[in-house]
């Protein structure tokens, strides 16, 4: 019997299994459309790095990063951290600020209507002439004029309602609903600044409620306050008496309530504060956002049930009186500033430093200010993408409150030539200066090896032990080795642009560890290092009496990562220089504050940001009833010397001048004999901004430069198409190879559908 012909064969096939087959045909048919769909979006869209909403470039936003975190605190009670800064400085505006372009900095009004000049009185009330001794001023008395107009930021802590009441001060329980920022609150409101809203922010200090690092130093100074902060915290204890310990919930501390001898307003636009004894650095306080003003009603409003489990404070969302306010806050993600619609406006600086108007800064003399729309910074918790995005553009200022940030690119360029002409022409800016802040290694001067003990013959020897360790340290060396942290040697604890260094001239050579040699410093020989340490009693690295070798430890404020393993090397190098042994103990922030408060140290690494432009905040460093074990205070090396001692108070209370310029001669002279640091280097600054962004001009002590910024929007956006042009063939390729691939797939189905299990080809 014959089998079955070819047609039947098709016929048989066709039953049972062409459901399955048809499926799979449908299948291949959309996979491969779907394929065309992607390489076509791959082609049209795929080569879009734009990190950023389309046509951003276009806006007046400007751009930047924050590293790795959020702000910690924007209350300005609280705040002092420098990542703050980049919003508490745009959003609040205390008394004072520095003249934008001027140096040496200068004192400006802000919020005030003058800087005030503090009159004196003695003991008994009566007035004392300006140049008072200041053992004979008992008060300093300031009086500080207020601009009148001024008005907050629109807030829903200031809303009134038909009756003038309070909108949002007595919630009932629910009432908050969703909302979870003041922008959600329907009605919205303003009111002027007032003197008072000074006081109140002085007030605030003395709370245990709010961090308040500041605290400890305003009471030494302002009248009563101290006093103020023990009232208050008896009060609190009354107001939360019963409740739970543990709610976020903490009912209204209202601080209208108690009267601060020190601080008051005797008229609507006039603050009066009362400073004990004779105190200049109190005008460089007024400054910082300590002393910013902080409505009542945000206290009030923000104190609310409710209100701390969603974020909503003074913390998250500050109420200000400056040019910019949050509308956005995304912790550790994003944070947008948009202009504060009732900021009065003020007028671009026309007096600047030399330089200041052949390099433009003076362009936009008398405009008003703010020019930018909307700042935006976006938190980057790697280096490598924040300064890709730089580099691509879509970052106009790289970081908005560091200075520091050109220094990689400064490099970068001296390494690669190709790297040089691409910044070159892409016209980064990245000017290097010096600044005020430094970097050093100290010693703690109660070990007894490094300070001595008690007998004049131990801290002699110790005494020459820090000598000769300062000399061995190379930070000439490290500028070298380590160019992004690079900057000029220290030979005091002054850096330049703070009246009393002499820094950079024959007469501010430190003797111990260097020499002037043909028109600059050079650093002493190690040999000079070796003889001191035989005359210390470490011939060799060795105690000349027990033979046994000299080993120190060290503490490195900072983690034992990969990165910071040649830092760590390169020190323990120089120690080895003179044959001494150094043991690398890393720590962080808490293990090392706990070890300094316990004296378990020897020798540290250790930074200083100045808080305002003055040679007593470096010198105090330095102060002994500043000693970080015995005081907790900044003097981290625990140094005491009695005449050091009495010529830093005689020098904190005088003006610049030549008194106070011999004050502080003689008190270099004495810490460098002593050598309780080894003075270090001061850090260059180098900020990274792209060229079109104007009026930058970097500063530590200026922190609120938002103000003066200007964006060239459309060079932005022609740069931005020039720097990001469509890379297309390997967009192409990938289209082109999915098209192929599916192609085979499909024609494999169909081979597939036509053959049988024998591997016989079916009819078609």
């Amino acid at each position: 019997m014959r089998g079955p012909s070819l047609s039947s064969k098709a016929r048989l096939w066709a039953g049972p299994h062409s459901a399955v087959f048809s499926c799979l045909q449908r299948n291949a048919l959309r996979a491969f459309v779907a394929g065309l769909a992607l390489a076509g979006s791959l082609l049209a869209g795929g080569c879009n790095n734009n990190p950023w909403p389309e046509n951003d470039a276009s806006g007046d936003t400007l751009r930047s990063a924050v590293v790795e975190n959020s702000p910690r605190h924007l209350d300005p009670t609280a705040s002092y951290w420098s990542n703050d800064t980049a919003f508490t400085y745009q959003i609040y505006e205390p008394p004072y600020g520095y003249h934008y372009l001027k140096r040496p900095f200068q004192l400006v009004p802000k919020t005030a209507a003058a800087v005030a000049q503090p009159r004196y009185v003695d003991k008994n009330g009566k007035p004392l002439p300006d140049d008072a001794p200041g053992d004979q001023v008992a008060e300093s008395i300031y009086d500080v004029p207020i601009k009148p107009g001024i008005r907050y930021q629109p807030h829903p802590a200031f809303a009134i309602d038909e009756q003038g009441r309070h909108r949002y001060h007595a919630m009932k329980p629910g009432e908050l609903g969703k909302r979870r920022t003041p922008l959600d609150f329907e009605h919205q409101g303003t009111r002027e600044l007032v003197a008072e809203d000074f006081v109140y922010a002085l007030k605030r200090h003395a709370t245990t409620r709010i961090t308040a690092p500041i605290y400890s130093v305003f009471a030494e100074y302002v009248v009563g306050l101290r006093e103020y902060g023990q009232l208050i915290q008896a009060e609190d204890a009354k107001l939360r008496q019963g409740l739970d310990p543990a709610s976020l919930d903490k009912p209204f501390l209202d601080f209208r309530r108690w009267p601060l001898a020190g601080a008051s307003a005797p008229e609507k636009h006039l603050l009066r504060i009362r400073i004990k004894g004779k105190y200049p650095q109190w005008s460089y306080w007024m400054q910082m956002t300590f002393l910013a003003p902080v409505p009542w009603e945000a206290d009030a409003f923000y104190a609310q049930a409710g209100m701390a489990e969603r974020s909503l404070s003074l913390d998250v969302w500050p109420v200000g009186t400056g040019p910019y306010m949050m509308t956005e806050y995304v912790k550790d993600r994003r944070h947008v500033m948009k202009r504060n619609p009732h900021y009065r406006g003020e007028p671009y600086p026309c007096e600047g430093a030399p330089g200041d108007k052949e390099a433009g800064l003076l362009d936009d003399c008398g405009k008003t200010m703010p020019f930018i729309d909307t700042l935006v910074s976006t938190v980057e918790r790697e280096a490598v993408p924040q300064r890709g995005k730089f580099r691509q553009g879509y970052y106009d200022l790289e970081v908005f409150e560091r200075t520091d940030t050109g220094m990689d690119y400064l490099v970068a360029m001296q390494d690669s030539e190709e790297v040089r002409r691409e910044y070159l022409d892409k016209g980064f800016r990245l000017e290097r200066g010096s600044d005020v802040n430094s970097y050093f290694i100290g010693f703690n001067m109660l070990d007894p090896v490094l300070g001595g003990g008690d007998s004049a013959e131990g801290k002699e020897r110790s005494r020459k032990l820090r000598q000769a360790i300062s000399i061995a340290i190379d930070w000439e060396e490290y500028s070298k080795i380590f160019p992004k942290k690079a900057g000029d040697t220290a030979m005091s604890p002054l850096p330049p642009g703070i009246f009393g260094s002499r820094e950079g001239t024959p007469e501010g050579v430190n003797p111990v560890t260097h020499v002037w040699q043909d028109g600059k410093a050079v650093r002493r020989p190690i040999a000079d290092a070796k003889k001191l340490m035989v005359e210390a009693g470490y011939p060799n690295g060795r105690d000349a009496q027990t033979g046994r070798p000299l080993v120190l430890n060290y503490d490195f404020y900072a983690p034992a990562t990969p990165e910071r393993k040649p830092e760590m090397d390169w020190v323990v190098r120089q120690f080895a220089k003179i044959d001494v042994q150094l043991e690398i103990r890393a720590t962080d922030n808490n293990q090392f504050q706990d070890k300094v408060r316990k004296g378990r140290y020897q020798v540290f690494w250790l930074g200083w940001l100045a808080d305002y432009p003055d040679a007593e905040n470096f010198l105090f460093l330095l102060y002994g009833p500043t000693g970080k074990t015995k005081h907790d205070g900044e003097n981290t090396s625990n140094y005491e010397s009695a005449d050091y001692d009495r010529l830093f108070v005689r020098m904190k209370t005088l003006p610049d001048g030549p008194e106070k310029q011999q004050l502080i001669d003689d008190m270099v002279r004495i810490v460098r004999e002593d050598a309780p640091w080894t003075m270090g280097f001061f850090p260059y600054t180098s900020a990274a901004t792209q060229q079109w962004v104007h009026n930058y001009k970097p500063a530590i002590l200026i922190r609120d430069h938002g103000r003066y910024l200007r964006l060239d929007v459309p060079a932005r956006v022609a740069a931005l198409q020039a720097w990001n042009r469509p890379v297309w063939w390997p967009m192409v390729l990938a289209g082109a190879l999915i098209v192929i691939g599916l192609w085979f797939a499909r024609r494999s189905l169909k081979v597939r559908e036509r053959t049988n299990a024998r591997g016989e080809v079916l009819a078609s």
